[in-house]
């Protein structure tokens, strides 16, 4: 009998190891090794899996053939809408076939009501099949009657094999598949519960490979940890072709869905959708709900204009400056690295003449938009002198560009659609870097180009 081949995986970075150690040697995590069964055979997946899966005749459509570079034809990818703008564009322009798009959230986000409005509008128009391992069939039809869906033609199946989940999928040969979720699957072939990393590591292999050889979008949904990321092996984030994520507050009924990776598109792009009683419903202009300020104009707040993706997006940016009452001023930064907070209040000192050593500063990003770019430099800056002097900065006021360690204002990309898009909104004055400048200019809009910080100060 074949020994039994044992490894060690990394839960937080993938990474496999031969013996069990307190740290991973990659990502220097400690006690995120778990043990899986890769049994008597190489490859990721179990003997027992991979002849189950040859039994089942889930072969390719075409052998594998050595191409030259030059003779490989270009052609379009497939796509088709699933229904959703706001979803489409996070995915890259829409669906692609044998496709995996793995979905992640907390608990109560609405992955499940998405997926949901999402199948029974495409299984009004191609074979669709919705897979659900933790609730029942009656559960899922209650959701579905109260958000008013259509509820014909769509095929539904409560499992948590992936055998027989495949088997039956290959009788009805749906074009999407979506199995919700994944830490509940589990695999005959593994001897480990489900939820396990051998089990969410199998499974999702399995499912995968199913996908690919049949041309099938195939719509994973993942569970999230205390810290807000996915549960189980990151290896599984490698599997899979796309991963997005969809963000919510507890006090908001908006979500934000958030691409992580994609090898169909763009991995910044940002969908957003509002909770209703009908399910999820499109936010075609996202900036007029982080633009929901308040009558009066009080100093520490000014808007900028962020890049997320394909389009622009208009977010209010506060400040709160104020005399620290201990020994060790506070820097708190909600939406933004606080890293690089503490580096502009630097820049300002140094080239703004601005002493804030003694200051508590609290910055925030108004409606929960996280900020990974660099163009909010300029605009956090003005916001925090605006609350030092306590003087309200013009409401009709727009602010971008980025800002260096020798006080210089860099330019930002697509500086003139930022522009357009401030502009579409009622702004009437920006102050931007002098090559954001557009030569013809922007109607309606006085635009200032600067280079400097003390430029910007002084433009106040």
């Amino acid at each position: 009998m074949a020994k039994s081949k044992i490894a060690y995986v990394c839960e937080d970075c993938g990474s496999e190891s031969g013996q069990w150690q307190g740290q991973c040697a990659s990502c220097k995590a400690w006690n995120t090794l778990k043990q899986i069964n890769l049994g008597s055979g190489s490859g990721s997946q179990s003997p027992a899996v991979q002849a189950d899966f040859r039994k089942q005749g889930y072969t390719g459509k075409t052998a594998a053939a050595v191409q030259d570079l030059a003779e490989i034809e270009l052609e379009a990818l497939p796509r088709f809408s699933a229904g959703m703008a706001e979803l489409d564009r996070v995915l890259g322009g829409g669906l692609v076939p044998g496709s995996a798009v793995l979905i992640g959230g907390n608990p109560g986000a609405g992955k499940s009501t998405l997926l949901l409005q999402v199948m029974c509008h495409l299984a009004q128009q191609m074979p669709a099949m919705y897979v659900t391992g933790e609730e029942s069939l009656q559960q899922v039809g209650m959701r579905a009657r109260r958000l008013g869906l259509p509820e014909k033609n769509l095929k539904m199946l409560a499992e948590t094999e992936v055998e027989t989940i495949c088997r039956l999928a290959q009788e009805i040969n749906p074009r999407v598949l979506v199995v919700d979720s994944i830490q509940v699957m589990h695999s005959h072939g593994v001897t480990s519960a489900p939820g396990s990393v051998a089990q969410v590591r199998e499974s999702a292999a399995y499912l995968v490979q199913y996908a690919k050889q049949t041309g099938t979008v195939l719509f994973l949904v993942g569970h999230v940890t205390k810290d807000g990321t996915l549960a189980g092996p990151k290896v599984l984030e490698h599997m899979i072709d796309c991963f997005v994520m969809l963000e919510s507050n507890d006090d908001s009924r908006f979500r934000v869905l958030r691409g992580q990776k994609n090898r169909f598109g763009a991995i910044n792009e940002l969908g957003v959708f509002a909770m209703t009683e009908r399910g999820l419903k499109e936010v075609k202009n996202p900036s007029a709900i982080f633009l929901a300020r308040t009558e009066d104009n009080s100093p520490g707040s000014v808007v900028m204009v962020l890049w997320e993706g394909t389009r622009p997006l208009l977010v209010e940016i506060q400040a709160l400056v104020d005399t620290s009452q201990g020994g060790h001023p506070r820097r708190l930064a909600v939406g933004l690295d606080q890293n690089r907070l503490g580096m502009l209040l630097a820049v300002l000192h140094r080239h703004g003449g601005l002493f804030v050593a003694d200051q508590d500063v609290f910055v925030n990003v108004v409606g929960g938009v996280k900020v990974t770019e660099t163009s909010a430099d300029l605009a956090l800056l003005l916001a925090i002198v605006s609350s030092l002097r306590d003087e309200a900065l013009p409401r009709e006021l727009v602010v971008f560009g980025e800002v260096g360690l020798a006080g210089e204002i860099r330019p930002v990309p697509s500086g003139g659609e930022r522009l357009q898009e401030a502009a579409k909104h009622g702004f009437k004055k920006a102050i931007v870097p002098k090559a954001n400048v557009p030569k013809q200019g922007v109607s309606g809009m006085e635009v200032i180009g600067i280079s400097k910080l003390s430029e910007a100060l002084d433009a106040l």
